[in-house]
């Protein structure tokens, strides 16, 4: 169950992440997921290393990081994407 869970938090963190960057991405809908789980275990790491991984309530911070993640790695997944696809688009 722990990995369903992960698929869909990455769906969610993904999608996110590409309503905030501006523009177009082109990342593939498995690649956005992929790229948002690791958002989620990146910001969990920086909440843990903040210290603020386990407060009272809903973890503000914890999302927060994660999604600031989920944005970076998608903004660079998305570039190299289309770096390995030599920038065009298959119709």
């Amino acid at each position: 169950m722990g990995w369903l869970w992960a698929i869909i938090v990455g769906l969610v963190l993904g999608l996110i992440a590409k309503a905030i960057i501006p523009g177009r991405q082109h990342v593939p809908l498995w690649l956005t997921t992929i790229l948002g789980m690791l958002g989620a275990i990146g910001g969990n790491a920086i909440a843990r290393a903040a210290g603020v991984d386990a407060t009272a309530g809903i973890d503000w911070w914890r999302h927060a990081f994660q999604v600031v993640a989920a944005v970076i790695l998608v903004a660079i997944g998305d570039r190299v994407y289309m770096a390995m696809r030599g920038g065009r688009r298959r119709a």
